[in-house]
């Protein structure tokens, strides 16, 4: 890998269209004065990867023109920043891929993550679209590197930033130690909530998935019961006192209305799509069930980095799957299918 500052060349996962995902080679320039070279060894596949890559949109993200994906990264610096700023070369990084950035729109100044301008690596929700970060080199502003603790490797830290994702999704819960909570979709944000849930103190952690699969992998996070999801009967029952919606499904939303006991708290962190979508309000009201929304994160990456360094937060389970970038095809298929994967990794280190 080059270290030197001039143009050169790498390889990086790009999508050019609905079904079009192509390993290439890229140019990668100079990093600017604030930016560091980073090797990357890990990244993660979202839904939003897979999204653009399926369908060539994430919700009303649409691509426009081909875009690197990536955002849930880790990897070495390679090339600390020229201003001094970021971490010194060598060292072992997680990223935070947002860029908080007002449009004038009012937001709460301590959410950066609701800032109406905020990209977020590999989003096409923009244009020209923000670069993701699948790639063997990338160039990323300094204040997006998260220095790893001695002893916490690359590997096990491949998952900071959805776990972060799933950590402030249980944040908007509140106190959950010793309460009943109720997890709808036990894909990987939901998986890893059932982690965060059980290192937050949760009494009994009830994780509901259509598929045997991720119900097993929940279950080494945490999980003390699972249910299936057509089991509207058992879910109804369970009287929750908070529930992580992660199924990014209305049908999902609902039998986590209908699993919430009354006054209880019900965080809908998986993206439901554009438009408008049935949901049981009614129950809602009469139960007087608080809805809130959670999105992305702040600084919770930190909280997670530490947690995974000191042992406290296991997710190891929560991967399935690892492939090394020539087989990124096959990677986006394996993820693609939630009854047999829960997270997969992309490996770039390998040549």
């Amino acid at each position: 890998m080059s270290s030197n500052t001039l143009t050169t060349n790498t390889i990086a996962v790009v999508a050019h269209a609905a079904g079009d995902l192509r390993i290439e080679q890229i140019e990668l320039s100079a990093p600017d004065v604030d930016e560091a070279r980073i090797a990357i060894a890990y990244g993660g596949i979202c839904g939003s990867d897979l999204h653009y890559w399926s369908h060539g949109a994430a919700g009303e993200s649409i691509l426009k023109a081909p875009m690197i994906l990536g955002h849930e990264i880790v990897g070495t610096v390679i090339q600390a920043a020229a201003d001094g700023t970021g971490p010194a070369a060598g060292t072992k990084v997680a990223v935070h891929p947002a860029t908080p950035n007002g449009t004038g729109e009012p937001y709460p100044e301590d959410r950066p993550n609701l800032s109406p301008g905020c990209t977020y690596l590999g989003s096409a929700a923009r244009y020209p679209h923000t670069e993701g970060a699948f790639a063997r080199e990338v160039n990323l502003p300094a204040r997006m590197l998260r220095e790893l603790p001695e002893g916490l490797s690359l590997r096990d830290a491949a998952l900071a930033e959805p776990a972060a994702v799933a950590w402030h999704a249980v944040s908007r819960a509140g106190d959950v130690a010793g309460k009943k909570a109720l997890v709808i979709g036990a894909g990987p944000i939901g998986a890893l909530a059932v982690a965060v849930l059980k290192r937050a103190g949760a009494a009994e952690i009830i994780a509901v998935d259509m598929h045997e699969k991720p119900l097993a992998i929940a279950t080494q996070l945490g999980a003390t019961s699972t249910l299936r999801a057509d089991d509207q009967e058992a879910i109804s029952a369970v009287n929750a006192d908070v529930v992580i919606e992660a199924s990014g499904n209305y049908r999902g939303l609902a039998s986590a209305v209908r699993g919430a006991t009354r006054g209880g708290r019900v965080v809908m962190v998986g993206l439901l799509p554009t438009g408008e979508q049935p949901a049981l309000i009614s129950i809602a009201i009469t139960r007087e069930l608080e809805l809130v929304g959670s999105f992305r994160f702040n600084d919770e990456i930190d909280q997670v980095i530490s947690a995974l360094a000191d042992g406290s937060l296991n997710i190891a389970a929560a991967v399935t799957h690892e492939f090394p970038v020539a087989k990124s095809l096959e990677a986006f298929e394996t993820a693609k299918d939630s009854s047999t994967s829960g997270k997969v990794l992309l490996e770039f280190l390998s040549e």
